[in-house]
């Protein structure tokens, strides 16, 4: 393989040949045997889309699509047990590594036969994109006046504001490079451009003795004045990595918004990509699979994708609207570039065509065939940190999105997840941040939101279930691999003999736990989570790793976990009370099963309880006083309980 398959020309204009990547420099690596060509600056993960690897094997029986958002985790075949991410992982010349999933990986004679755009895993169980580093304790770290998680425009803003304000602040900021992801969204009148504006705040905090900055450091976790970071040494050879529990006096959350993946049939296929991440690859790494493509959006900012895109070579069949009448600076861009576009218009499916291209199917005509689809179910906070903080959240039916309300001690959102939506608005909401955690009294945030008539709001995507379609259909873009819940059908006896995780999903109580953010969005969107619902589902649902202060005489270890969450106050009653759960050992029931009088029971708002926490082997609960007999729901199955005396 050339390392520009996937590459657009170095000529190309308008910030898309590959910032990040010196094309003067190749290097060649091998995975699994395999032989990747790259460039200096590639991680692993771009070195192989851009060598035309965009699968990472098969999930229920079809081809499921590499991305970051989901992505095996990786380790040097001299150093198997040293796991790493392949999204944040630099390539390096010469260096042998192995992948490193749960299920079958493929042997010799299938790695040199296989086909060339598949990683050859088999991912059918739960939790097959394995993270080790979650499992692991946090060794101490440094400790500080102000951790600042996210390096956008509106963590950087917080991080420097925190320095004027006398503060040793410590940014972490989870990809190779500082600057987020604000390229894509443009400007508005009187902005500079998001390069030079970024370039200037980077600056700035180059020359500030009180700012450390951190990349390729993932925060995983958090807890009162404690975060613990996934953090890699990219100086080292080989790169290293190590989990780390910074503990501050203050906290602020600038991890932006994530795309919604649209609930459609194929919706994770080879060759699938949202806009936000398509523009990315493009601009870092300069990849751009194919010649043709199709955008179907619910969202304003996808449009610009296009735009960017015209004169690279890369050929824009069409854009697909989700939204009846939607209007956007973004939309009338693209009609004056004379761009087809089809209002009112979502694919149904979309199932792999001939030679790695994909059939989009629509609600009329034939099916289009592009090499690529990008797909943009519009933005959402990504509340995800917050939740873990004990934040609270709701549901905002006019735009469709989980929206972050009420305070967490010294903690504070700023930027696009806290709802924000302009350049600005992130920029004022980083100063505001910390004046809020201060105590002091500032300017507040200037967000100047063009009004709903000219920029009409996001929405949710999706078409509706198909008892035949040809691939899966999942809620999220993650490493969960949540599928659609099927429609119930009647039990069989057959089902005695099928193993844990073979029984479809019907609800979204009896999906593998714990559930994300974009998962629980995408239910409220197709009827499974009732819009007053989400905000508690969220705070019940998101995965919990407890995270307490350590003193200052020992290393950094877990505490006791409290008792019962705050959120879940009054949940099942005032009477609820804490009980251990005895049930079949073979089972290790997971934090945020809920719990049902019976097994017939699925919809969530009947649960009478839920599993805390398994704590010196023993199962601890918070269970309804009147609750007698006992189903738990986890990992699709219903597993018989009852209270141990």
């Amino acid at each position: 393989m050339r390392p520009d398959t996937n590459r657009l020309p170095a000529t190309t204009g308008k910030g898309l040949a590959g910032a990040y990547i010196e094309r003067d420099r190749p290097i060649r690596f091998t995975i699994n045997g395999r032989v990747i060509p790259g460039f200096r600056g590639d991680t692993i993960l771009s070195a192989l889309l851009a060598s035309g690897v965009d699968t990472m094997g098969t999930h229920s029986g079809s081809p499921i699509g590499l991305r970051e958002s989901a992505a095996p985790a990786i380790t040097y075949a001299h150093a198997p047990t040293h796991a790493l991410p392949m999204e944040r992982t630099p390539a390096r010349d010469g260096v042998e590594y192995r992948i490193l999933a749960n299920g079958p990986s493929p042997g010799l004679f299938s790695r040199l036969f296989q086909p060339g755009r598949t990683l050859g895993l088999t991912l059918n169980a739960n939790g097959s994109l394995v993270r080790p580093w979650r499992a692991i304790k946090g060794e101490r770290g440094a400790s500080t006046d102000l951790v600042v998680i996210g390096g956008g425009v509106a963590g950087m803003a917080a991080a420097l504001a925190g320095a004027r304000a006398g503060l040793q602040v410590t940014l972490l900021e989870a990809s190779p490079h500082v600057g987020g992801h604000s390229g894509l969204f443009g400007t508005q009148d009187g902005e500079n451009t998001p390069q030079e504006n970024i370039a200037a705040l980077v600056s700035e905090i180059i020359a500030s003795n009180a700012i450390t900055v951190l990349t390729h450091a993932e925060v995983f976790a958090i807890g009162e004045n404690l975060v613990r970071v996934h953090q890699l040494d990219t100086e080292a050879e080989p790169v290293t990595s190590r989990v780390v529990d910074f503990s501050a006096r203050h906290i602020v959350i600038a991890t932006g918004a994530f795309e919604r993946l649209p609930v459609l049939s194929g919706n994770r296929l080879p060759g699938i990509a949202g806009a936000q991440e398509a523009f990315e690859l493009a601009y870092r790494y300069g990849i751009w699979p194919g010649h043709s493509w199709m955008l179907a959006t619910s969202g304003n900012p996808a449009y610009r994708l296009a735009t960017l895109l015209d004169g690279s070579g890369a050929t824009l069949d069409r854009i697909l609207e989700g939204r009846d009448h939607a209007n956007s600076r973004y939309i009338e861009f693209c009609k004056a570039y004379g761009i087809r576009q089809f209002p009112g218009t979502v694919p149904t499916a979309i199932t792999p065509g001939q030679h790695g291209r994909l059939s989009v199917a629509l609600p009329h005509g034939e099916p289009v065939v592009v090499d690529r689809l990008v797909l943009s179910g519009g933005w959402q906070p990504d509340l995800t940190l917050w939740h873990l903080s004990g934040g609270e959240s709701r549901w905002n039916p006019k735009r469709q999105r989980l929206e972050p309300i009420g305070t967490v001690p010294g903690v504070v959102l700023a930027g696009s997840a806290a709802g924000h939506f302009t350049r600005r608005g992130c920029l004022t909401s980083g100063l505001d941040a910390v004046d809020r955690l201060l105590g002091r009294s500032g300017p507040g945030v200037d967000d100047p939101v063009i009004d709903a008539y000219y920029e009409t709001p996001d929405r949710q995507m999706s078409a509706e279930a198909s008892g035949d379609a040809a691939a899966p259909t999942y809620l999220d873009a993650d490493d969960a691999l949540m599928l659609r819940p099927a429609a119930p059908q009647p039990r069989h006896w057959t089902q005695i003999f099928r193993g844990p995780g073979k029984t479809p999903v019907r609800v979204l109580s009896e999906a593998p736990q714990p559930l994300s953010i974009g998962a629980i969005c995408a239910g409220v969107g197709i009827g499974l989570i009732p819009e007053e619902s989400a905000g508690i589902v969220a705070q019940e649902r998101v995965a919990l790793v407890p995270l307490h202060p350590a003193s200052s005489a020992q290393a950094v270890t877990p505490a006791e976990p409290p008792p019962v969450p705050a959120y879940l106050a009054d949940r099942f009653g005032p009477h609820a009370a804490l009980v251990v759960l005895r049930h079949d050992p073979a089972w290790q029931l997971g934090a945020g099963a809920l719990i049902f009088e019976d097994e017939d029971a699925l919809d969530p708002r009947r649960a009478i309880g839920v599993v805390l926490r398994t704590r010196d082997g023993k199962t601890e609960a918070l269970l309804a006083a009147s609750a007698k007999k006992l189903v738990v729901r986890d990992l699709g199955q219903a597993i018989p309980a009852e209270i141990q005396s």
